[in-house]
Parts: structure tokens; sequence; C-alpha cells
């Protein structure tokens, strides 16, 4: 585009207020009328019942209730009830009271529009001329048809919105000029179906029920004028939105029949606007002849296909029905568009005439107004060729403008997943009508938060997005559930392994088969099919990582063979709710297996292909408090753990780096280059893009590749974060062309800012914590782009709330003598007293082997069992990580296995010492269920541990490994939330 730097691929379009539109409505309506007209409506039917079925059949909303009375004692009644928005009156050719009623109810209730409905008659014609109707809004002609009655309401309701909507939004308006009661009557409820079709098709443009149902409000209002003057004046008003015009051709002007009225509007319009679409219609055939003149439209009123010649005109001229492409040399059709989605696909294939043809006369602008698209109508109101380069240009700038708006409307919705119609800028959409569950909520109100805050594209060269998510709803559970006959299998003792082989055995509904298959059509990623069940990263609860999680490849020269795998990794999901570390996950929480609910979340994996595996450029953790600061850091700054590759390596308490997005450049384990060798990450996960690799079984993980860093280093996925260690001169270098041990620093990042992490987590992890009202998690995926033209991707995965301790009582323990104290702790976690716990568990540090923890943590799932088999708690302390995937960094215990602790304890031995667990799913769960939680390193003065104390109690059980004691009176556990200090008691003390 010349002389302007406009991006549209960069534009933001705000969302259209339709929830604003069509605020004035009729909802009841006073019916007026003689005994006998009221024993022949209900003889035909009851009118509520006639325009009821109506709306229906129009798929409209709201239709009104009809009272009738037959005086004007009882009318003046029910006016005085308040809640009358119409009266319509019938008049007889006996009935002389109709107008007089009328002035009466006018005088007191100027505010209410009145209708009078009459059979047609001469007699009745005569009357009305003589009469005074200036207390009658309209008079229509009564045949019997209920699709009168809607037209009625529907011209009313737009005559009393026209000006806010049109005006404040840019609905578009049709003037229909008619003098004849006769003929506007029978008229009118044609044009109004021709309307309400149209706006069936466009509101598909909405992508659920709710924004389909919204649209409706945005259809073409239709405004009646009797005379020229009226025509003129709404002509004047609202030209800027005018779809069309439709005439009579004889009317009043300036007071006086006018055989030529029609003719003069149509030249003052013309003069106006030469493009304004007219229809002239008249009884007169020979006044063809004129309209053709004048270049519009001609329909003689007389003609018995008036119905089917009116459609076809309103569909061709105002914009309705499909964008029809026309050969400007033969005026013929040569291509057509049913939505903005196949729209957008023309633009490129349409020849350059026919281009330049419609964009000199404005119709994409104006079919795009038709279908309530209006702020894409208004980018393209004024363009024209003449402010581009090349028409190349102007193909290019409609492409790119329609595929941003796209974009733009899809963000932050949850759309209903059409297999016949599916859009592939959907971010978020459903099958079924079900709950989404914990996951996808939290994925939901990323998506909205992104569009919100306009997040998506704030950093150059960085796009904000959640991966292409479908979520099956909890009714698809459901279903699945009942038609297998499964819910008597999960009540019983089965091991895993047979409730697995029972679900896979089983058949997912027919009805999403289909679904699917269209799903793994547009798909060109793997497949990640996730949990996403009702308790799952609840507000008040958030369960984290207890549920299987699968990863497909995606083979897309076999779809039969991707559905089945996309079917088992479903199925196997299901499963794992019953599993039996679930369950024992529910009797922890006091929840009940029987309430829980499984949606599935299927998501597109961020990353990119290397030869035969899968991976992102690096993934993360992030938390907007930060329980472990080190100066200058505080708590509130936020923390951040990144490791190359799939984030399993985090979530699994894999060696992360670790860093606060307030100071990006002051990472401990990179600090010397002795702590980078020794402190950083040594693999990575990938996942085997092989079709073999992936079988269901109990290890979701089994077709991950834990790989060797070398191996990332021959993919040439670690330039942006790796350092490389220089053996000679012991000193680590950014970059890796330099010969040397490669190191995961993520320098280029967080000391160069070649991606701006720490401004996107500190951004998105204020914003996330701001709107949802507490701490918050947040997983992600970032995919950097080697190509420099196209924009790296920051995915948001997930979001869960931090519930944190209760912070509201205050603990003093500054007093406490030394010889009191069995632990203290100066990074506790937690707040407040516990006492009433006399069990303690501790891991023997005398015997404690890094290389038998898988035994360690078996050990200690077993006493737990029987603490919850008593509904007893217990202290726990052992050394290194609870709950590291990774057997060397601790002990591998399952938050099932330790699930009774009230104070969880990691203890560094002087040969063992490790970073706390921050930031992965165990750690989660310890502050969700409100677990005191104590890191120690006597050996570094960090914390004091009283091991003779305890070596000195009489042990409940011991072993090779661990010791169980009981003390005789319970010890106190006291945590200073403020302080973030923590001392366990002598029993007594």
């Amino acid at each position: 585009m010349t002389g302007t730097d406009d991006n549209p691929s960069k534009y933001f379009y705000n969302d259209t207020s339709f929830d604003t539109l069509m605020k004035k409505r009729i909802y009841n309506v006073l019916l007026i009328s003689s005994a006998y007209d009221a024993f022949i409506l209900e003889e035909d039917g009851r009118i509520d019942e006639q325009i009821f079925n109506e709306y229906v059949s129009l798929n409209l909303r709201y239709p009104p209730q009809f009272i009738q009375v037959t005086n004007e004692e009882k009318a003046f009644e029910e006016l005085a009830e308040g809640d009358i928005d119409l009266v319509v009156t019938m008049l007889s050719a006996e009935d002389e009271d109709t107008f007089g009623i009328a002035k009466k109810i006018k005088k007191k209730y100027d505010g209410i529009p009145i209708v009078v409905l009459t059979p047609f008659s001469r007699r009745v014609t005569i009357n009305l001329d003589k009469e005074d109707l200036s207390a009658i809004d309209y008079v229509f002609s009564w045949l019997g048809n209920a699709d009168l009655h809607l037209a009625i309401i529907k011209l009313i309701e737009d005559k009393m919105n026209a000006e806010h909507d049109v005006n404040e939004v840019g609905v578009q308006v049709i003037i229909l000029v008619e003098d004849s009661v006769r003929f506007y009557s029978s008229y009118l409820p044609n044009i109004y179906k021709i309307i309400f079709k149209q706006s069936q098709r466009f509101m598909m443009e909405g992508l659920n029920e709710h924004q389909q149902m919204m649209r409706m409000r945005g259809r073409p209002k239709i405004l009646l004028a009797t005379n020229y003057e009226e025509a003129i004046l709404l002509f004047e008003k609202y030209k800027n939105n005018l779809l069309g015009i439709i005439s009579d051709i004889s009317y009043d002007r300036n007071g006086k029949p006018d055989k030529e009225a029609g003719l003069r509007l149509v030249k003052k319009v013309k003069a106006a606007d030469s493009l304004m679409p007219i229809l002239l219609q008249s009884s007169d055939i020979h006044q063809s002849a004129k309209a053709k003149e004048l270049k519009v439209g001609f329909i003689n009123k007389q003609s018995k296909t008036i119905s089917i010649e009116l459609k076809n005109f309103v569909s061709e001229f105002f914009a309705f029905g499909d964008f029809v492409f026309i050969d400007p040399k033969t005026m013929k059709e040569i291509d057509r568009a049913r939505n903005l989605k196949t729209l957008q696909k023309k633009i490129h294939k349409i020849p350059d005439s026919t281009l330049q043809y419609h964009l000199a006369r404005n119709h994409i602008s104006k079919w795009l107004r038709a279908r309530a698209l209006f702020p894409l109508a208004e980018r393209f109101k004024d363009v024209t060729l003449e402010d581009f380069d090349s028409l190349e240009a102007v193909r290019k700038y409609l492409f790119d403008s329609i595929g941003n708006y796209r974009l733009t409307k899809a963000r932050g919705v949850i759309a209903e997943f059409r297999r016949d119609s599916f859009d592939e800028y959907l971010s978020l959409s459903r099958i079924g009508e079900g709950s989404l569950g914990g996951k996808a909520r939290g994925l939901a109100f990323l998506d909205s938060m992104i569009k919100r805050n306009q997040l998506y594209d704030k950093w150059d060269g960085v796009r904000i997005t959640i991966p292409k998510t479908v979520v099956l709803g909890t009714d698809i559970f459901d279903e699945f559930m009942e038609e297998n006959n499964l819910y008597k299998i999960t009540m019983s003792d089965l091991s895993d392994e047979e409730i697995l082989t029972r679900f896979l055995g089983a058949k997912l509904p027919l009805r999403i088969k289909e679904d699917l298959q269209t799903l793994i059509s547009f798909i060109k990623n793997p497949l990640a099919v996730r949990s996403s069940s009702l308790l799952e990263d609840s507000y008040y609860q958030p369960f984290a990582g207890i549920y299987s999680t699968y990863m497909i490849p995606n083979i897309e020269s076999d779809e039969k063979r991707m559905l089945n795998m996309l079917s088992e990794a479903i199925k196997s999901v299901y499963a794992s709710v019953y599993f039996k570390d679930s369950k024992a996950y529910m009797a922890a929480t006091s929840n009940v297996i029987d309430e829980e609910k499984m949606a599935i979340v299927i998501q597109q994996v961020v990353g990119r292909r290397y030869a035969n595996r899968f991976y992102p450029t690096f993934s993360g953790v992030a938390r907007s408090i930060n329980f472990y600061p080190i100066e200058p850091e505080t708590m509130e700054d936020g923390i951040a753990n990144i490791a190359l590759g799939l984030g399993k390596y985090i979530v699994d308490g894999g060696m992360t780096l670790r860093f606060s997005p307030k100071y990006p450049k002051k990472v401990l384990q990179t600090s010397t280059p002795e702590l980078a060798m020794r402190e950083t990450q040594r693999f990575f996960y990938a996942l085997d893009l092989m079709a073999d690799s992936f079988r269901p079984c109990l290890d979701d993980a089994m077709n991950l590749l834990k790989l060797r860093l070398t191996e990332a280093e021959k993919d040439r996925s670690m330039r942006f974060l790796a350092s490389t260690y220089d053996y000679q001169s012991k000193m680590l270098r950014d970059g890796v062309q330099q010969e040397g041990k490669k190191l995961i620093t993520f320098s280029a990042i967080l000391n160069h800012n070649v991606f701006p992490l720490a401004e996107i987590l500190q951004e998105v992890l204020e914003t996330g914590q701001r709107e949802m009202g507490k701490p918050i998690e947040i997983e992600f995926a970032v995919d950097m782009s080697p190509n420099k033209d196209d924009p790296h991707t920051f995915h948001l995965l997930q979001i869960r709330p931090i519930v944190e301790c209760d912070e509201s009582v205050d603990v003093d323990i500054d007093n406490i003598k030394d010889s009191d104290i069995i632990m203290s702790c100066e990074t506790a976690l937690g707040n407040g007293y516990i006492d009433d716990i006399i069990d303690l568990v501790y891991v023997r540090p005398e015997s404690f082997d890094s290389a038998r923890t898988h035994e360690i943590a078996d050990l200690i799932g077993k006493v737990n069992d029987q603490f919850l088999e008593s509904g007893k708690n217990y202290i726990l302390i052992g050394p290194g990580r609870w709950g590291s995937a990774d057997p060397h960094l601790g002990i591998p215990v399952k938050w099932p296995q330790i699930s009774a602790a009230r104070l969880i304890v990691e203890s560094g031995l002087e040969n063992y010492r490790i970073d706390p667990s921050q930031g992965t799913h165990f750690f989660q769960n310890l502050t969700s269920f409100r677990v005191g939680y104590f890191t120690i390193n006597p050996f570094i003065n960090d914390g004091t541990y009283n091991l003779d104390f305890l070596a000195g109690q009489k042990s409940v059980y011991e072993d090779e490994f661990i010791r169980h004691i009981r003390f005789n009176k319970p010890v106190v556990i006291a945590i200073d939330g403020k302080k973030k200090k923590g001392v366990v008691l002598k029993p007594g003390k």
C-alpha cells in the first residue's frame, strides 16, 4: 500500500457489540378486538401459538405474548399494569370507535406504538381516507396470516432501534417506500423472510451458538416510508449504511399525489450515490422502460412471481446470498464465495478485471456489511486501486486483512467443531455439549486473555498464542462409559493393566468418528491427548499431573492408522481416571471417584521436526510468586524454569535453568563455569515420529525419546540456547561455534534478548495473576523459527492458580530455644501451627543410596498406605527432591505415595545437595493441599536438623533405608509464612 505503513496482519479488530443491538423489543402485545374477531382468531388457532411457531421456524428468539381484550375498559386495565409494548386494534366495517380508543391511548401512553389491523374492503378504504390517523403508527391489511404479525413487530422494533444500531455499530438499512396498505401488508412479510433466511446464513459466521444468535441482531433493518418526504428523510439519515431502496412509483409528494414520485426519488438518490441499488415497482407495466432508462430494477406488482423476482433482486443487488464474482465483459458469473472463508480463498484466483470491477463498486465492503461483518467492511470501505502499487498488492492486502480478521475473531472463543466447515484459524473448538474440564477451561481463559490484552503480536517477530486445540466434552466420556458398560469395571479391584485393556476394547461414540477424521485431515503436527477433568486445575483445589497424557506422531500418508492411534490415546486417558494412583489421590483429597468426569484436550504439539523426532526449541514453567528468592529477587518477582525440548523434563523435576523474569541476567546456575558444568541440563525429551513408537500402555511416555544434548547439537536446535565450555581456558563462551562442551545456558535469550522471554513472562504472569485474582503457574513452549522472515511463537499450554496456605494466622518463632527444636528452616512454605502429629518418618542418611531410590519410594508408599487406612498424618524427611523423575536427584515418589504427610522436608546431605522442587506438578500438589514444606541443608548452615535426637527415639518400624518413630506426645510444627521460617518442636515443647 502506498503512502501508509498500514500492515493488515497487525491491525486489531474490535469485537462487534452485538449485545448492544436490538435493546428495545416488543414483549407484550395488547390486542383489542370485538368478541367476534376474538372468536375468529381463536378458531383459526391461538395467535400467540402461531407467532411462536413463526419465530421458531425462522430461528428467532423472544416471541411476544399476546393479551386479548374486547373493550376499552379492559384495554386500559391492562395498560395500567405498565408492561404493554404494542397495541394492535382490529377494525371491522361496523366498528366506528377504533380511532377514538386509539386517540385516548395515545394521549395517556404516547410512547406505545399503535397499529390498526383491518380486513381489506372498499368500504374500509373509504373510511380510512376520512379518519384522523394521527394517533395511529401503522395501518395493515389483515388476511389471517401470522407472518404479518411477525412483520409488524419486527418493523416497529427496527424503527425503535435503528438510530442506535446503525450509528453505533454500523447495522445496514433497507428502505421500503410504499403507500398502499394492502400491498405493503403482503410485501413486508416476504421481505422479512428473505432477510431472516439471509441472516440464518450469515449467522454461521459465528463460531458457537451464542455468537450465532448474537449475530442475528446485526441483520439489516427495514424502514417503511409512505411518502416522498419520509423517504428522503430516511435516505439522508442512513445513506452511509444503506443496502438499497425498494420503492413504489406513485405516492404523495408535498401532500399531493405524484405519479412520478418514485422516479424523482431515484434521481435524487443517484445524484448522491450513483451505485445505490434501487428496485422500482408499479402496477403500470409501462413504467419499466423509465426504470431501465434510470438503470434501476423494476417489478410488476401484478406479477404472479413477484416474490421470486423480489428475492432474486435483493440477493443480487443488496449483497445478500453468496458473493458472485462477475466477468465485466460478459456480465456473467465466473465464481462465487458462500462465506468469508471461501471469499478469502478466491481473492487470489479471480481475474484482474473481476477484482477491479468489484472494487470499483465497493461490492466486497457491502457484502460484508450485509453479513454483519462490520469491522472488516469498514476496513475495506475506502479501499481503491489508487491506494496500491499493483493489483497483486491489492490481493495481498485483502487476503491478509481477512485472515487477520478471522484470526482475531477466533481468539478467545470456544467454537463449536463443525466438520463441514472447519475453520483453520480456530484456536479452541469443542466436540460435545458437556463440561470442558479444568485444563480446557484454563486454555480458554488464556486464549481470551491474549485477545483481551492484545498480546498476540505485542512483540515484534513473536506471536503469543495457544496451540490449536479441540476439546471432547464430558458428555462424550459419559456416553463412552455407559455404551460400553464400563462403570462396573471401574469400581472393581482390577489391576491398572486390566482396566486399560478393557477400555481399549471399548468403542468411542460413533458420532465423534467423523469429527476426529476431519481434525486429522487439518492438523499437520503431532497431537497431544491430555486429560481435562472436572477437578483438574480447578480454582480451589487444582490437581496436577495425576492423569495420563499421550502423544501421537502425525502420519499424513495413513489417516486410518492416525485415527486408530488417536482413538486409543483417548481411551487410554479415560482409563487413567480409574488407575490405582488416581483412586488413591481421590481418597487423599476427600473427592469421590464417581464425581470425576473427564474431558479430553486434543492439542497440536508445539515444535518442529528434526529427522524422526519432534520437539520445541524450549519449554518452561513459570510462577508469579517465588518461594525461594535470592537477593535482589523478591517473592512477588516470580520464577521460571526452562529447558530444551519437551516439557516432561521440567514437570518431572529435571535440572532446569531457573531465573526470575525481572532479573534474567542473574542466573545462579551459570554464574561460574564450574556451576554451569554441574547444574545445567544433561538430556532432553523429544517425540519419536516413527509410527510404531506409539502403543497404548500404562507408561504414557513410551514414545518419548530421552536424548543426550549432542543429538540437539546435530539437529542445530540449540543455537539460541547453548554456550560452549572451553576446556583449555576453563571459560564459558556464548554460542555454539567454538570447540568444546555445549551447555544449556539460554545466554543468547537471557543476556542478549534474541527472544524477549523475560518481558513476555513478566507481562503474562502479571496479567494472569491480575485477572485470576490469585498467584498463578503457567506452562509454555516456544518454537523459534530458523527463518528470520517467520515469527517465533510462544505457546501458552496451561494456567492454574497457586493455592497458598492460610497466612491469616500470626506465628512467632523468634524466641524459641534451640534445645527445644528438632529442625528449623529458613525457606519454609506454609503458615500456621500444626499440633496433632505424633508420627515421623525419615530416610536414614547413613544408608541412603541414590542408586536405590526407587526401592526407597516403594517402602515409603507402603508406610503411607497405613497412615491413609488409619486416617492419621505424619512428618516425612528425606534427602534431595521428593517426586523427581530423575532418581539421582531425589526419591521418585508419586504424590499418592506420600499423600498423608502434613509436613514434607527435603534435606541435603554433605555430598548430596539439590535445589528445591519448585516448579513441578509435585510441588504444585504440596501447595494445593496445604502441606508444610521445608528445605534444609545444615552442612551449609541452611537450617538445622537434630538427627541425633531422632536416632535416640524408639521406632515403630525400621529397615535398611527408613525409620518410622512415634512420639508419646504431639510435636508442634510452626511456620511463619511472612518470614518463610519454620520449626518442628520436640514433643511437649
